[in-house]
This record gives C-alpha cells, sequence and structure tokens, in this order.
C-alpha cells in the first residue's frame, strides 16, 4: 500500500474543497481539487526531478486545455470542431514520451470538460484554478526532498543488487527465467532514475557518479549469471549460498551508503562459470564499498543535453512526419468529434462524460482499446456503485470534505490494482466535483452509465473496428528485429573483437529491446481473438530468444575465462539460423516450421546454445501454435 501517495491525495483533493467552504467559493474549491486529481493521476515517478516534471509540464498543457474549451463553451458545431482538433494535437504528442503523454491526455480532458461545464467567468479563472490544484501536489510532493533527496536513486539501485541475489540464488531452477525478466526491469529503472538525474547537474556529482559506478557494476555480474545457470542446470551444481549473500550485503551497502573494505568469504572457483561469476563479485564489491566516487568504465561527462530550441525542432519533425503519429492523432479526433457531435444532436444534459470516456479509453500507450473499453465500462459501474449512496445520503456541505478524504485516498490505493480498478475510485471523485459545480446529486449516476457506455462504443468501433491496425498485432515484426539483432550479437561475441564494452552494450540494448516486445505482447494478449491467440501462440518464442541471449553471453564468459574458443564455423552455422528464423517470421504471418540442422563439439561452450537455437526453431512449427 503507497502510504505516502494515500496521504497526498487525500489532503490534496480535501483540503482546497475545505478552504473554499470556508470561504464562500464552494466551486473555486471544487476546480483546485479537481487539478490536485490531474496531479494525483500523473505523479508515477521516483526521483523528485522527475516527479517536478511529471506534475509541472502537463499542469500547463491542461491550463491551456481548459482555457480552449471555455471559450467554446455552449458554441455547437464550434466546439464539435475545436475539440476535434485539439484531440488531433493531443494524440500526436502521446507519441514522443511519457510526460508528452499525459500531457496529451492532460489537454484533452480539461478542454471536454471546459467545453462541457459552466466554469466561473472571466475565462482566465478555470485554468488558473485548475493550476493552483497541480501546485498543491508539486507542493506536498516536495515536502520530503530536503530528507530524501537522492533516496530514490539509491533505493532503485540496492533494489537492483538485491534481484540479482535473487537471480543467483535461482540459477539452475525452473524460477531463473521470470528472476532474470525482474532483474531486467529494475536496471531499466535504476538507469533511467540515475541518469535522468545525472544529465541535470552540470559539473561533477560524487554521490550520482558513484551510483552509476555501483550500477555499472553489476553488469559483469549479470553476464556471469547465465554461465552460472547453464552449468547448473548441466552439472547438478547449484552456486554456493554464499554468493547470492555477498550481494545482499552489497544491496544494504548501497542502500546505507556503508563504505570500507569489504569482507568477502566465498568458496573457491576452479570451473569457467564459477570463476566468472567470483570475479564479477568481487568487482562489484570492490566498487561497492570504495571510499571515493571513482568510476570504472563510467564516464563522468555525460555533457548536457542539446539546447532546448534544438530538442523542441527534432521533436516536432520526428511528429509531423511520423505515420504512427498521424495514425493515432486521425484516430483519436474522429472518436472526440463523434463523441462530441453525438451530444450536440441530441439534447444530453452535462454529457461531456462521453468525450471524457472516449479520451481515457484511447490511450495507446496505456494498453489495449479493446480490453480497456471493456474495463472501463466495468470500472465505471463499480465507481457509480461508490457514489450512488454517496451522493444520495450524504448532504452538500461540509460533509464534503471527509467523504472526499476517503474517496480520494481510493485512487493511488485501487490505481496499482488495474486500470478497471483505477476507473473506479477516479469516477466517484469526479462525480462528486461536478456535483459541486452543477448541484444534479444522485441524478448524476444513471446518466453518466450511460455516457460511459455511449463513450466506450463509440472507442470500440470508431477507434478499433474501423482500424485493421488495431486488431493485427506487430509481434512478429517486433520478434523478428529480436532475432535477427540476437543473430548480430553472437557475431559480436566471437567474431568480432569489438570489446566488452560493446558486448555490454548490445547485450543492454537486446534485453531493453525483449522488454519492448514484452510490452507488445502483454497488449496482444488482451485483444480478441485472432490477435490475441496469435500472441499466445508466439509468447514461448519470445522466451526463447531471451534464452539464446542468455547462452550467447554464458558462451562467451566461459571464453573469457579460459575455456575453449568455438570454430568460426560453428559461429556461423548459428547465426545463419538465426537470421533465417528473422527472414521466416517477416515473411509469413502464421508460425511456420523451419528446420534447424547444427551440428559440432558437444562438449563445446556453443553447444548450450545451439540447443537453445534448435528449441526456438522447434517452437516456430504449425504443429507448436495447435
Amino acid at each position: 500500500m503507497p502510504w505516502a501517495a494515500v496521504a497526498r491525495a487525500s489532503v490534496a483533493l480535501a483540503a482546497p474543497l475545505a478552504v473554499g467552504m470556508a470561504t464562500g467559493h464552494t466551486a473555486f474549491g471544487a476546480l483546485v481539487s479537481m487539478g490536485a486529481l490531474s496531479g494525483v493521476i500523473g505523479d508515477t515517478a521516483d526521483a523528485y526531478r522527475m516527479r517536478v516534471f511529471n506534475i509541472a509540464v502537463p499542469q500547463l498543457f491542461g491550463a491551456l486545455g481548459v482555457t480552449l474549451g471555455t471559450l467554446v463553451h455552449g458554441q455547437g458545431w464550434l466546439a464539435v470542431a475545436a475539440l476535434t482538433l485539439v484531440a488531433l494535437v493531443s494524440g500526436m504528442i502521446s507519441s514522443i514520451g511519457a510526460v508528452a503523454s499525459v500531457s496529451g491526455l492532460l489537454l484533452l480532458l480539461n478542454a471536454v470538460v471546459g467545453a462541457g461545464l459552466p466554469l466561473p467567468d472571466p475565462w482566465w479563472k478555470a485554468p488558473l484554478l485548475l493550476g493552483l490544484g497541480g501546485v498543491v501536489v508539486l507542493a506536498l510532493t516536495l515536502l520530503g526532498w530536503p530528507f530524501r533527496g537522492k533516496q530514490p536513486e539509491r533505493a532503485a539501485v540496492a533494489r537492483t543488487y538485491r534481484a540479482i541475489a535473487d537471480l543467483l540464488e535461482a540459477a539452475g531452477s525452473d524460477a531463473y527465467e521470470e528472476q532474470r525478466q525482474v532483474v531486467t526491469d529494475s536496471l531499466n529503472q535504476s538507469y533511467d532514475l540515475v541518469l535522468a538525474r545525472r544529465t541535470r547537474q552540470h559539473g561533477r556529482a560524487p554521490t550520482l557518479v558513484r551510483l552509476l559506478s555501483q550500477l555499472n557494476a553489476v553488469i559483469p555480474i549479470l553476464e556471469a549469471a547465465p554461465a552460472a545457470h547453464f552449468a547448473a542446470r548441466r552439472f547438478h551444481r547449484p552456486l554456493a549460498p554464499e554468493i547470492p549473500a555477498a550481494v545482499r550485503d552489497m544491496a544494504d551497502a548501497v542502500e546505507l551508503d556503508r563504505r570500507g573494505t569489504p569482507a568477502l568469504d566465498l568458496p573457491e572457483a576452479r570451473r569457467p562459470s564459477d570463476k566468472a561469476v567470483d570475479a564479477a563479485v568481487r568487482h562489484a564489491a570492490t566498487v561497492v564499498h570504495q571510499a571515493e566516487p571513482r568510476p570504472y568504465n563510467v564516464d563522468d561527462r555525460l555533457g548536457r543535453p542539446a539546447a532546448l530550441r534544438v530538442r523542441m525542432r527534432r521533436t516536432t519533425r520526428g511528429v509531423l512526419l511520423s505515420g504512427a503519429s498521424w495514425r493515432y492523432g486521425l484516430r483519436l479526433a474522429l472518436c472526440i468529434g463523434l463523441a462530441q457531435a453525438l451530444v450536440s444532436l441530441i439534447a444530453v444534459p452535462r454529457s461531456y462524460w462521453v468525450a471524457l470516456t472516449v479520451t481515457f479509453v484511447m490511450k495507446p500507450d496505456f494498453g489495449s482499446v479493446f480490453s480497456r473499453a471493456v474495463l472501463r465500462a466495468l470500472g465505471t459501474a463499480g465507481g457509480l456503485l461508490i457514489a450512488a449512496p454517496v451522493l444520495a445520503a450524504v448532504p452538500r456541505g461540509w460533509w464534503d470534505v471527509p467523504v472526499m478524504m476517503v474517496l480520494a485516498a481510493l485512487i493511488p490505493a485501487f490505481s496499482a490494482k488495474g486500470y478497471a480498478f483505477q476507473t473506479a475510485a477516479i469516477t466517484p471523485v469526479i462525480l462528486l466535483l461536478s456535483d459541486l459545480l452543477n448541484r444534479q446529486g444522485f441524478h448524476l449516476v444513471l446518466p453518466r452509465l450511460y455516457d460511459s457506455l455511449i463513450g466506450c462504443g463509440i472507442a470500440l468501433v470508431a477507434g478499433y473496428l474501423l482500424w485493421p491496425e488495431s486488431w493485427h498485432t506487430r509481434v512478429a515484426d517486433r520478434l523478428a528485429d529480436a532475432v535477427a539483432d540476437t543473430a548480430g550479437y553472437v557475431h559480436l561475441a566471437f567474431v568480432t573483437d569489438s570489446g566488452t564494452a560493446a558486448r555490454h552494450r548490445a547485450r543492454r540494448k537486446l534485453y531493453r529491446d525483449m522488454s519492448t516486445v514484452r510490452s507488445e505482447f502483454q497488449r496482444a494478449l488482451t485483444e480478441p481473438p485472432p490477435a490475441g491467440d496469435l500472441a499466445a501462440a508466439w509468447w514461448p518464442l519470445a522466451i526463447a530468444v531471451e534464452r539464446i541471449v542468455d547462452a550467447t553471453t554464458a558462451a562467451r564468459i566461459r571464453v573469457d575465462h579460459g575455456a575453449p574458443a568455438p570454430e568460426p564455423d560453428e559461429v556461423a552455422a548459428v547465426e545463419r539460423q538465426l537470421r533465417e528464423l528473422a527472414d521466416g517470421l517477416r515473411s509469413s504471418d502464421v508460425l511456420e516450421e523451419v528446420r534447424a540442422d547444427l551440428g559440432g563439439d558437444e562438449d563445446g561452450v556453443l553447444e548450450p546454445l545451439r540447443q537453445e537455437v534448435r528449441a526456438a526453431r522447434a517452437i516456430a512449427t504449425p504443429g507448436a501454435r495447435k
């Protein structure tokens, strides 16, 4: 349970209401709380500097959106045209990145609210009050900065060490594959946090240099882990428990910033895989406990990012020339245009909820449109069950403050459970705030349910069924790219004399790409047939590709620690098989049989890799898909 986030949400949404009632401006307090709601939803980062960015930037777009919406409120078809154009822009900028995605969301949401609700005059008052709500959330968030300024980055690096300790402990067991994915996700998050903060520190930053060097020191352990895993499976010889225990001790040292001479009591390493793990753990212990922040293979001169003018020009060019950006923008614009035109033609009071529903459902970076439409309907129904007794039994007035404290606390508590739960938590909050603005009471409940169902229907038809790319997955193309990159990694590991650093970078890129593939699979698995069925059939092949990368790394590590190097023709045969597999994935919409004829020294370092390649080729058969 994220207790700090629960407390922040409770205070941020209830305090403005209390101030508004105390000063006789309840509607103003409701608008500030509505702005705070946007800030609570957007506060998803760990590091404080990133949280400032994640909260402040979307609030500016939200203020612009509510201003545009207010200017066209009650203007009929002008409002339809304006919101359609805003939806196009919102959809296109959402492709830039996470912060831009939330900014585009708030731009459109607040424009819809401004066009659908009568907000206080003059026009500048509503954006000012909504922005003030974001400031409240930001102020509450920054209260802990003086005490925990560097804690998120340090805690993330420590979590990565603990995840790797669990990985070493799982070597040779069935739990290894799942734990390796946990390590990949943890390492990605840690690098994102530390490097994002480091780029904002001009000049030397000893604490961040220390954290970055400690993070880099886990890479040799991570590369040695596959060798230990394959050795444990082949010789039934798991790692000694002293090794994961030593890594967990390093995690404690990172978290507590403990320095000094490391005390390692590791068993003698005799085999190449054991030597690789031993050397990597000893190196990491030296880096973790070193007294001065002297980076190992770390360039502290990361440099300043390009000038803001240059970055804006590059981003604008990328968005305007991107086919995917235009396609999503047009899909969102079509759905919003239809929703707004519908409520303009049919006299439905306060029916801005239709466009709000479309906006939330049509977020492709949040998941499948199909599944989100279904979950949105279910979540709205659940939220209305919570809101109905509140609107029916609680008198408007000071009782709204404690009720809002409870309802707001549910948002961060439920959000981690899934989209339907988040919708169920947000729905009663929005309904209560809307009621404070238009005083419709219990009569809001059923119309909002109908509006949500209409919005989900529009999103399903105009945003999903009319766009064939929505119900066809890209898993084949993504898998083909990953297999081709894996073939390049095999070549890099055994043919090209590129050095350890280049192999590190190639492997990190591969695992990041595979994380993207996993995300694409997770989205595709929630789609209806045939896309969902096809993704489920290809999921084992994605796992097989990750195992091939691990087997390649393990073989390279064994060679580095004394095992005989493979013959060039053995490497070429593996590389050829992988490239043929990649070509087969690109040329067919279904899995097809591709025979693998791989021979070689059964006692050589490439034998585990050949086994994994054979397994991957065997998965790519019609029989396996059935």
